[in-house]
C-alpha cells in the first residue's frame, strides 16, 4: 500500500472518530464562505486538517474510453493493473465507476439505487473490498438532477438516502454530475443542489471526497471550496487537442481558487486514447500538473503502449503536481505583452521548496524559441539551478530560461536558486 494511500486510509479514521465535531465546525465554515466567496475558504482548511483532498486526486476514471461499458471485472481489472504497471506506488490510488453502473429504477421498497445486476452481480459494496483490499479507493457516479446523464436515476431529492447508500457501501469519492435539474439553473438553486449532496455525505459520518460536476456553469471555483473538494471548471473534455487546449485556457485563469483542500478541475486526461500525438499527450500531462490539476486517467490502463505509460510514470512531473505548497501555476507576462500572447505561454508554480516549476507552452503550430527569466518567474539570485523534467538533464543559468519548443509541446523544469 503506497505512503499516499495509508494517509488517505487513516484521514478516512480520524474523520469518522470525530465526525460530529468536524460537522460542526464546517457547518460554521460553510456560513462564513456563503457571505463572502471569493475569500479564503475555512472549510478548506478543515479538509486539510483532516486529510481531505491535501493534495490533487489520482487514479482512473471509465466514462473517457468505455462510456457505459463498464462492470465489475473492468473495474477490478483496472485495480490490478495499476498495481502491476506500477502507477499505484506512484500515486494512482482511486478506481472510479462513472456512470451506467445502475439499474433502470430504484428498489421499489427502499428506495435505494440498486447496481445493474449484469454488470454488478454482487453489488458495488463487493467491488469495494476488492479494492480496498488492495489499498485502492472506490469512487462512484450520481448526478444532481433527476436523471443521470445516461438516462439512470438521479439523486435529486433522494441525497439522504443515496449518500447513506454510497457510505454502507464503501464508497470513497462520489462525482457528482449536473444533468436533468428539473430547472433548478440559477445559481442559488445549483448551489444548494450540491450543499443538499454535501450535508448528506457529511450525515453519514465516513470521509468521501465530493467531486462537483457542474461543468463550470456558475462559476464554482467561486463557492467550491465550502462545498466540495474539486469542481469541474469546463465542459467535459474530448480527446483531440482542439479540445484540450480549449480547456486549459480556461481552467489556467483560475490559479487564485485552487488549493490544498480544493481543486480546479479541467477533467480527465487522455493520454493513452490515440486523439493526439505523442507530444500533444506529454503535453496534457505537463500542463494538468502544472496546474495542480488531478490526474485521473481517462484510457485503458490494462493495454498501455510503453510510451504513454512513461508518460503517466513520470514521477517528477507527479511530484509537481502533488507538491505539498499546492499552487497552481500561473501564467507569466512576458516583455509587457498578456500572458499567452502569440499562442506561446510562460507557466510559473511555486513550489514548497521555495523552487519553481516553470512551463514553456508553444501552442501554435510552428516551431518557436521561447525563454523567459528567473525573476519573471518569481526567483530572485545571481544563479538557478534548472531540471529538465521530461529529458532528466540539469543545468545552470544567470536567469535565462529558454529553449526551441516545438508545436503543440510543453516543456517542464524545476528551477531553484543555485546561489
Amino acid at each position: 500500500m503506497s505512503l499516499r494511500v495509508v494517509a488517505r486510509r487513516r484521514a478516512i479514521l480520524l474523520a469518522a472518530s470525530g465526525a460530529a465535531v468536524l460537522v460542526l465546525v464546517l457547518v460554521v465554515a460553510l456560513v462564513a464562505v456563503r457571505s463572502s466567496p471569493a475569500s479564503p475558504s475555512p472549510a478548506r482548511s478543515v479538509q486539510v486538517a483532516t486529510g481531505i483532498a491535501s493534495t490533487p486526486p489520482m487514479g482512473w476514471n471509465s466514462w473517457n474510453h468505455f462510456g457505459c461499458s463498464v462492470d465489475a471485472a473492468l473495474v477490478e481489472r483496472t485495480a490490478d493493473a495499476l498495481a502491476a504497471n506500477g502507477l499505484q506506488k506512484l500515486g494512482y490510488d482511486s478506481v472510479d465507476i462513472d456512470d451506467c453502473w445502475m439499474a433502470p429504477r430504484r428498489d421499489a421498497q427502499t428506495g435505494e439505487l440498486v447496481p445493474d445486476p449484469v454488470k454488478f452481480p454482487q453489488g458495488i459494496a463487493a467491488v469495494a473490498r476488492y479494492l480496498h483490499a488492495r489499498g485502492f479507493l472506490l469512487g462512484i457516479y450520481e448526478d444532481a438532477g433527476t436523471e443521470t446523464c445516461a438516462g439512470f436515476p438521479g439523486s435529486l431529492g433522494h441525497e439522504r438516502l443515496d449518500a447513506r447508500t454510497f457510505a454502507r457501501w464503501g464508497v470513497d469519492i462520489l462525482k457528482y454530475d449536473n444533468c436533468n435539474h428539473a430547472g433548478q439553473s440559477t445559481t442559488s438553486q445549483y448551489i444548494a443542489r450540491y450543499v443538499a449532496m454535501r450535508d448528506a455525505l457529511r450525515a453519514t459520518g465516513r470521509s468521501i471526497f465530493f467531486a462537483i460536476c457542474e461543468w463550470g456553469v456558475h462559476h464554482p471555483w467561486t463557492w467550491g471550496a465550502g462545498v466540495g473538494q474539486s469542481w469541474r471548471t469546463t465542459h467535459d473534455i474530448a480527446d483531440n487537442y482542439g479540445s484540450m487546449l480549449a480547456i486549459f485556457r480556461q481552467n489556467v485563469a483560475l490559479s487564485a481558487a485552487a488549493g490544498p483542500g480544493g481543486w480546479n478541475d479541467p477533467d480527465m486526461l487522455e493520454v493513452g486514447n490515440g486523439g493526439m500525438t505523442a507530444t500533444e499527450q506529454r503535453t496534457e500531462f505537463t500542463l494538468w500538473a502544472a496546474m495542480a490539476a488531478p490526474l485521473v486517467a481517462g484510457a485503458d490502463m490494462r493495454s498501455l503502449s510503453p510510451e504513454d505509460l512513461a508518460i503517466y510514470s513520470n514521477a517528477e512531473a507527479i511530484a509537481i503536481d502533488q507538491d505539498a505548497r499546492g499552487a497552481q501555476a500561473a501564467p507569466v507576462r512576458q516583455n509587457g505583452k498578456p500572458a499567452g500572447s502569440g499562442g506561446l505561454w510562460v507557466l510559473s508554480k511555486p513550489l514548497a521548496d521555495g523552487g519553481r516549476a516553470v512551463v514553456l507552452f508553444n501552442s501554435t503550430d510552428t516551431q518557436q524559441t521561447m525563454s523567459t527569466t528567473a525573476s519573471a518567474v518569481g526567483l530572485h539570485g545571481s544563479r538557478f539551478a534548472i531540471h529538465d523534467v521530461w529529458s532528466g538533464t540539469d543545468s545552470v543559468s544567470s536567469g535565462e530560461i529558454g529553449a526551441m519548443i516545438a508545436p503543440h509541446e510543453a516543456a517542464m523544469y524545476r528551477v531553484t536558486v543555485d546561489r
